[in-house]
């Protein structure tokens, strides 16, 4: 009786709708909204065109909403739960602080299911159904978010500690670490943002959110061509989270590219963020790692501890940015290809 009503309200209990599917189409939500209104936002700052700066403010503010419908749709909810979950986007993007998107996929996909199994069954559904799913929701955020978002600082607590100790190890611990938050449902720029993180560390950051964006671009540019180029190497590699979910080996060459690409950046060219912290988390994501690293140099320059920008300055940061993630990743991925880890489509995106 129960198997059969959740057939008919088509909740279905399994990783695929769960890991893959909602993943997948969380990390879209996240990409209209908080990653593209960053890079209309940066550009704007640096072109000093405010309307720009104002539209990015606006897609930012509404990254939980986003997500939560982007999940929504996933789990194919009747319009009234979808709708509702625009408010719980809200509340548990809020109350998830640092683990916010996190926080939003777990409470997003409670407050669904709750919403589809009233929906449609009684004669004030329109009342029904979206207090069922906002109360749900909004339960939930407040019971889990705030330990969500305590779990993803932990995860920043990690980072800092690895700033500790020696360059070297330091530049591989953070590179991979910082990397592999960026590609998950957590906001590796809150983190970075939270922590201060700058300076060495801060560069070890941004090699390692450009070896996971870059080279999931590169890798993947058989299967997704130019759109997947730009979405994953401008946008964001969590795209790729439900592809992960489906084959974690995926995830083996940009992470072994940026356990390559820290330790160079910090021990090789002394590469540092001395630019906003937020920066050190975002990558390639619009240029905006890059325009930080660029805003710390002049910063420098202005306080007297650096004279000038130097041709090493350029190059090394367009090796750790850009070069080395997409040689190192590709080159590590057909070994992987070959020995059938990494099978055909594994990579391919729905775009």
């Amino acid at each position: 009786m129960i198997i059969e009503f959740l057939k008919k309200k088509d909740i279905i209990f399994s990783a695929k709708r769960y890991g893959i599917d909602a993943l997948g189409s969380m990390a879209q939500g996240l990409f209209a909204s908080l990653l593209i209104g960053t890079i209309i936002g940066t550009i704007g700052e640096r072109a000093g065109i405010q309307i720009l700066v104002t539209i990015g403010n606006y897609a930012k503010a509404v990254t939980g909403p986003a997500m939560a419908v982007a999940i929504g749709v996933a789990l194919k909810c009747p319009m009234l739960v979808l709708f509702s979950l625009i408010a719980v986007g809200g509340v548990a993007n809020a109350l998830g602080g640092a683990g916010g998107p996190l926080a939003v996929y777990v409470v997003a996909i409670v407050a669904a299911e709750f919403g589809k199994l009233v929906s449609k069954e009684t004669k004030i559904d329109i009342i029904v159904t979206p207090a069922v799913t906002i109360t749900v929701g909004v339960l939930v955020s407040i019971a889990c978010a705030p330990s969500i978002g305590a779990a993803a600082a932990a995860m920043g607590s990690a980072v800092m500690w690895a700033t500790e100790l020696q360059p070297f190890f330091m530049g591989i611990l953070v590179s991979v670490i910082v990397g592999v938050i960026l590609t998950l449902p957590i906001s590796s720029a809150a983190i970075c943002a939270a922590l201060g993180l700058t300076g060495l560390a801060g560069g070890a950051a941004v090699a390692g959110c450009c070896a996971q964006m870059v080279g999931f671009a590169v890798m993947s540019f058989k299967e997704n061509k130019w759109g997947g180029l730009f979405a994953q190497g401008i946008g964001t590699s969590m795209l790729q989270m439900g592809n992960i979910v489906r084959n974690p080996k995926i995830w083996i060459p940009p992470t072994l590219a940026s356990a390559i690409t820290g330790p160079i950046a910090t021990c090789v060219f002394k590469l540092q963020m001395n630019g906003p912290a937020v920066a050190s988390g975002m990558g390639t994501c619009g240029l905006v790692g890059q325009i930080g690293v660029y805003t710390g140099w002049l910063k420098d320059i202005t306080a007297g501890t650096k004279t000038a920008v130097t041709s090493l300055d350029w190059i090394g940061l367009g090796l750790i940015c850009f070069i080395l993630p997409a040689v190192l990743t590709y080159a590590i991925a057909i070994p992987l290809r070959k020995n059938g880890w990494i099978g055909e489509n594994d990579l391919k995106l729905d775009l």
